[in-house]
């Protein structure tokens, strides 16, 4: 497979790559990113998966999270993908919450949008298979992470792969998107009006169904202008909690939907990832 290196930085002692490859999956080229810690030639590194919200791309938490100086010191990679598939050729919307940019991290079935937005099989194979290779002295041991619409991705590819991932953690995920606008909008275009399809990538239902649940760490600002409409935690905090699942949902006084949220919670999610990964 031929895959390019279009920058790299070093950065907290580690490596900050960013890598461009073209996509069976996907049908389009794909850009991704890579932190590598620093570690000796022995020690076995771990993985997190970084899933960006809407509109975003792997620059926003590469260039914004502050996460490297807490991945360099846990010693763990970080895997940061593109929100879609994307290219002059690939379908689009006009609107900022649909398209490229906005891919939910499904499986899409509806044309024009299923010829390349296979996302959930990007990022659970063929996306996989690069990395691990990427990783000097790979451990083998995975976790996953993720903001917004990201959050949302976190959440169903970790409760659909609980044996793969050993932990989850979301900052203002959509936890229950088949009764948010977002959701509804870009489930009817990626998968159509047949509403059961729906529960296949909505977090709550995933939850309410899953045997195994890896542990949960989710914050939410409160001063997030996107909370009331899209973020709400209700129905799916119930669910964790008749299922008794190790779920911690933190507000946070103040924050809001930004990358400033983000950065000065990073190092508390890392930590609780680290722990999970130990």
């Amino acid at each position: 497979m031929d895959i390019q290196t279009v920058e790299t930085h070093k950065i907290f002692n580690g490596t900050q790559t960013k890598y461009r490859h073209f996509s069976t999956t996907l049908n389009c080229d794909m850009i991704f990113s890579l932190f590598l810690p620093q570690t000796t030639e022995i020690q076995e590194i771990s993985l997190v998966w970084w899933l960006s919200g809407l509109t975003c791309n792997d620059d926003n938490f590469s260039q914004k999270g502050q996460f490297q100086q807490y991945a360099d010191k846990y010693k763990v990679a970080v895997a940061i993908p593109d929100t879609s598939p994307r290219g002059d050729s690939v379908a689009d919307d006009e609107n900022w919450d649909l398209g490229q940019g906005a891919s939910f991290y499904l499986n899409a079935t509806q044309d024009p949008w299923k010829q390349n937005y296979q996302m959930y099989d990007y990022l659970t194979q063929e996306l996989p298979s690069i990395i691990y290779h990427l990783i000097p002295n790979f451990s083998g041991r995975e976790s996953i992470m993720g903001h917004s619409m990201g959050g949302h991705g976190a959440l169903t590819i970790g409760l659909k792969n609980p044996q793969r991932f050993a932990a989850i953690s979301a900052f203002a995920p959509i936890t229950n998107p088949i009764h948010t606008p977002w959701g509804n909008k870009a489930f009817t275009a990626y998968l159509g009006t047949d509403k059961n399809t729906w529960e296949n990538w909505d977090a709550t239902t995933l939850l309410a169904n899953c045997s195994t649940v890896p542990p949960i760490y989710i914050t939410q600002g409160t001063a997030d202008n996107f909370y009331d409409v899209q973020l709400n935690e209700v129905a799916f905090l119930k669910t964790a909690e008749t299922k008794q699942a190790n779920v911690r949902y933190q507000k946070v006084e103040g924050y809001d939907h930004s990358y400033f949220t983000i950065a000065t919670f990073i190092g508390e999610h890392f930590a609780f990832h680290h722990a999970c990964l130990e």
